[in-house]
């Protein structure tokens, strides 16, 4: 589940930092009846403003009025979800880094009465389409170490029917045999 924006990762043109921080605030500028609008970002070593495109030489009416809204509005649910698109990102030669931006709810514990030969399901969710290392999500959500979920994972003891070694961006399940 994320807890804040991600850093975005793209090179200042005032300072050598290549890291922004997005607070949610968007620019909308008309030319007559064609809309252009930004998302603005901070650098995070200088403080300069840099913007994030999002509409160029938009005609008005081709906007829907609730994104319309939002734009003036600076709804940041917005930004995320703008942030989150991968043609935005394209677009905009950027990347994100999630670092220090989500959070972990591991729901219900494992009950005190599980046995060492017991095997577990796991389902895993995500709330928003974050690349995170499964390997983390394991350790973090089981209280393992990431080297234990290797040695887990190689023993056969771990399985899933995603690749657990990559980042994934989506739902997934797996099988934990102690």
């Amino acid at each position: 589940m994320p807890t804040c924006l991600p850093t975005v990762l793209r090179r200042c043109h005032a300072c050598p930092s290549d890291r922004f921080r997005a607070n949610g605030k968007f620019r909308v500028n008309a030319h007559h009846k064609l809309l252009d609008a930004w998302l603005l970002v901070r650098c995070a070593g200088c403080g300069d403003t840099a913007k994030i495109a999002l509409l160029e030489r938009t005609h008005v009416r081709s906007v829907p009025p609730g994104l319309l809204d939002r734009l003036h509005a600076n709804d940041p649910v917005l930004a995320a979800e703008l942030l989150q698109n991968p043609a935005v990102l394209r677009r905009n030669r950027i990347a994100l880094d999630w670092t220090g931006a989500w959070r972990l709810d591991t729901g219900t514990p494992v009950p005190p009465d599980h046995e060492a030969g017991d095997v577990i399901d796991v389902s895993v969710r995500f709330a928003a389409r974050i690349p995170v290392r499964p390997v983390r999500l394991v350790a973090d959500g089981c209280g393992l170490s990431g080297t234990e979920v290797v040695r887990l994972i190689e023993a056969g003891k771990l399985v899933s029917a995603v690749r657990l070694r990559g980042r994934i961006t989506g739902d997934f399940t797996f099988t934990l045999k102690r």
